[in-house]
């Protein structure tokens, strides 16, 4: 009996000490002090590959958010383990997926150098966008809409800033780790993210079709005014609006030359302050006749007919979306882009409804497409050539924006492009791609020739292109992409919006075609 009990105690004691053994030799193994030769060292070795993995994703992760680049021309091998741990989940990004691409060579604007900007420049460049030469318009939108006019500027303010902060939402998605991480860059990124996997390049088509009729419009819109503003201000000269287009499209022309926006970026500051003095000169003139204030023609209710066009005038005016993405991944806390949004559209907000309010209670129901016509002649032919002078040094900005996108969606090189690249081996431009960019320039001359109305383009383009940029696709997009995250409230702004900006988008558009086929055909019968 005693030897029995010796013998189990020896067989535990045994048993004890081989998994102690085992145990400090699985340990001393992870130190790196003894050789894995039993099961528990094998394991703990795996265990140091797994975390040998996930330190080295950690610090490649790292390194990306600290700007160096991680494309394929001039990166290192990835590490072995490294494609755990990328920025967009399980598998390797495509270099154009990520933030430092973006801001890179592979970005949409700029490269590796380009300094990041403030929360203060980017609202700056945010207010150039919606605080520019289309507020003309505003007043002639109050003719036509009344209390409700004012009340469509405060709240197309409101959805544009939801629908901007909702866009740059959904360049970011939550990596394995639960951090949140930007793996798009640009609108285009987004509409195919949407559209995949069946149709992966639709949405970005769509996209790209949206932005080259907005940026085509807006130039045309630019070479209206000048004509208009010149006509106006200089009416015993015996030149007619058409002619002073075809003026102003000749100035225009050696933009067709531009291979950058480095020679005209000098002058936009200087232009968007001439702009503010401008509006401060016509709001005083407009408080000098304070007296004489036509309160009683503001009304409640509207002109169903061209009420419409006053709603696509207004969103037109705040469209800001297309530059949003690179603007937001050239900031320097991109945290504070939100802020940013909230007070640029509260400062729009404000002056937008003060500036339409107060110009139409001076002239009320003799109220022109462009404000400035309604000043005195002495006042306006200054002040006419001062916006003149504006409007053709920012043409070059939209127009080269849409040869961008041209180019890129159309003659790149590679296999699919459809036409030849518009540049040679040596960098200079094809005589046959300097051509198209002519072709491009006269086309807004004749459409500015054939069109001259100033209010019912712009209501007919914020109301197909500035609509859907602004309201359709942020919001679309913003459901496709972030449904399971979405709260109840969140889905109901969101098809809101859709459904309020689509009615908006299509009885503007069909309104401002007919305003436009009736007044070409008063011109044609005059």
């Amino acid at each position: 009996m005693a030897t029995l009990l010796r013998s189990k105690l020896s067989n535990v004691a045994t048993t004890v000490s081989n998994k102690s053994q085992a145990k400090v030799s699985g340990m001393f193994a992870r130190m790196g002090f003894q050789a894995a030769t039993d099961e528990e060292a094998v394991g703990f070795a795996h265990c140091d590959d797994l975390d040998f993995e996930h330190r080295q994703g950690l610090q490649m992760d790292i390194l990306k958010t600290e700007g160096e680049p991680c494309g394929d021309e001039g990166a290192e091998p990835p590490v072995e383990g490294d494609i755990h741990y990328q920025r967009g989940g399980g598998a390797p990004l495509p270099p154009s997926g990520s933030k430092d691409q973006a801001m890179g060579a592979g970005g949409e604007f700029g490269g590796h150098d380009k300094p990041k900007i403030t929360a203060w420049e980017a609202g700056w460049n945010v207010t150039n966008a919606i605080q520019g030469m289309f507020v003309l318009g505003l007043p002639y939108a109050i003719l036509h809409g009344g209390y409700l006019g004012l009340f469509l500027i405060i709240f197309a303010a409101v959805v544009c800033c939801y629908t901007g902060k909702i866009l740059i939402a959904c360049l970011y998605e939550e990596n394995e780790d639960g951090e949140v991480v930007r793996v798009r860059d640009s609108y285009v990124a987004i509409a195919n993210a949407c559209c995949a996997p069946r149709f992966p390049t639709l949405g970005g088509r769509v996209v790209n079709v949206a932005q080259i009729i907005e940026l085509v419009m807006t130039c045309i819109l630019y070479v209206v005014v000048s004509g208009n503003l010149m006509y106006n201000s200089f009416p015993g000269l015996p030149v007619s609006q058409k002619s002073w287009s075809i003026i102003a499209t000749a100035v225009l022309l050696p933009c067709a030359f531009l291979k950058n926006l480095k020679a005209v970026s000098k002058f936009s500051l200087l232009c968007t302050l001439a702009h503010f003095v401008i509006n401060i000169l016509v709001i005083a003139y407009c408080l000098s006749r304070a007296r004489d204030w036509a309160w009683e023609k503001v009304k409640f209710y509207i002109d169903v007919k061209k009420f419409p066009i006053s709603i696509g005038i207004i969103v037109f005016s705040y469209t800001s979306q297309i530059f949003l993405p690179s603007l937001e991944g050239n900031m320097q806390q991109p945290s504070e882009f939100h802020c940013m949004m909230n007070w640029t559209h509260i400062a729009a907000c404000v002056l937008k409804g003060l500036f339409a309010l107060v110009a139409y209670l001076t002239w009320a129901d003799e109220t022109k497409e462009v404000i400035t016509d309604n000043l005195p002649g002495s006042i306006r032919a200054v002040v006419n050539i001062f916006l003149v002078a504006k409007a053709l040094l920012s043409y070059p900005l939209p127009f080269f924006a849409a040869v961008e996108v041209l180019e890129k969606s159309l003659f790149q090189e590679g296999s699919r492009a459809f036409f030849p690249a518009c540049y040679g081996g040596d960098g200079r431009l094809k005589s046959w791609g300097l051509t198209l960019r002519c072709a491009l320039v006269v086309f807004t001359l004749l459409m500015a020739i054939y069109v001259p109305h100033f209010a019912l383009l712009m209501g007919l383009t914020g109301s197909l292109t500035g609509a859907g940029l602004c309201f359709l696709l942020p919001s679309l997009f913003h459901l496709r992409l972030l449904w399971r995250k979405l709260l109840w409230h969140q889905v109901f702004f969101d098809v809101a919006i859709f459904v309020i900006g689509g009615i908006c988008s299509v009885s503007g558009f069909v309104h401002s075609l007919e305003g436009l086929i009736e007044a070409y055909r008063t011109n044609a019968e005059d």
